[in-house]
C-alpha cells in the first residue's frame, strides 16, 4: 500500500508525457487512416490498428531493457519514420492531380495495409516514448497503465485530427515534419552516443509545429449550382 501511495502520483505524469509526446503520432495515425477515404472504414481501421498497437507497446515495455540496448530496432524505427515523411512528400503531388476532381485524395489504400501501417507507425513512435516512460518509473504495472490510458486518448485524438486535417492547410505537413524529427532523433542518438536532446526541446518543437499547423484554414468548397 505504501509503495502504491508513492507510485500513483506518477501516473498522471506518465499520461501527460504520453499525450505530449504523441501529438505528432496522432497526426501521423490520422493521415494513415484517412487514406481509406471512408469515415466508417477510417474508424474501424483506427480501432483495430491502435488496439494492436497497445499490445505492441506492452511488449516494448516488458522488453524495455533489451529494446533500448538493441540498436538495430531503434535504427529501423527511425528509418521507418523518415520513410513516412518522404512518402508523404512523394504522394502529395499525385493526390493534388485528381482526374475526377472530386476531393483531391489519392485512391483508397487496402484496409489490411492501413491497419498494419497504423500499428507499425505507433510502434516506431513507442520506441522513443517507452524510453521516456521507463526513465520515470521502473514499475511495469504503472508504466503499462499509463500506456493504456495514453493509447485510449490517442485513439480519440487521432479521430479529431482526421477532421482537422480537412480544415487546416498546414496541419498534415506539420505532423509529418514532427514525424521526421523523431526519426532523425532516433538515428542521431545511435550515430552519436552522447546525442540526447532534452525532452523540453522535443516538446517545444512539436508545439511550434502544431501552432503553424493550425495557423491557416482551408477555404470552404463552393456549392455547385
Amino acid at each position: 500500500v505504501d509503495q502504491w501511495a508513492e507510485l500513483l502520483p506518477l501516473l498522471p505524469v506518465l499520461v501527460v508525457l504520453e499525450r505530449l509526446l504523441s501529438a505528432d503520432n496522432a497526426i501521423a495515425l490520422a493521415a494513415v487512416a484517412r487514406k481509406q477515404n471512408d469515415p466508417i472504414k477510417e474508424k474501424k481501421a483506427l480501432d483495430l490498428g491502435i488496439a494492436i498497437a497497445f499490445f505492441l507497446r506492452v511488449a516494448l515495455i516488458l522488453l524495455a531493457q533489451w529494446v533500448l540496448a538493441f540498436k538495430p530496432l531503434q535504427f529501423l524505427a527511425g528509418v521507418y519514420l523518415l520513410w513516412l515523411f518522404l512518402s508523404h512528400l512523394w504522394v502529395k503531388p499525385s493526390g493534388s492531380q485528381d482526374p475526377s476532381g472530386s476531393s483531391g485524395h489519392p485512391p483508397a489504400t487496402s484496409f489490411t495495409r492501413t491497419i498494419v501501417a497504423l500499428a507499425l507507425t505507433d510502434l516506431a513512435f513507442s520506441v522513443d516514448s517507452v524510453a521516456a516512460a521507463v526513465a520515470i518509473s521502473d514499475q511495469l504495472i504503472l508504466v503499462i497503465t499509463g500506456a493504456f490510458i495514453g493509447v485510449v486518448a490517442l485513439r480519440f485524438t487521432s479521430g479529431l485530427f482526421i477532421r482537422w486535417l480537412e480544415i487546416y492547410t498546414h496541419l498534415e505537413s506539420a505532423g509529418y515534419l514532427a514525424v521526421a524529427l523523431v526519426g532523425v532523433k532516433l538515428i542521431l542518438s545511435l550515430v552519436f552516443s552522447g546525442f540526447q536532446p532534452p525532452e523540453w526541446w522535443s516538446l517545444l518543437t512539436v508545439a511550434l509545429l502544431m501552432i503553424w499547423g493550425f495557423s491557416d484554414r482551408k477555404e470552404p468548397l463552393g456549392h455547385e449550382v
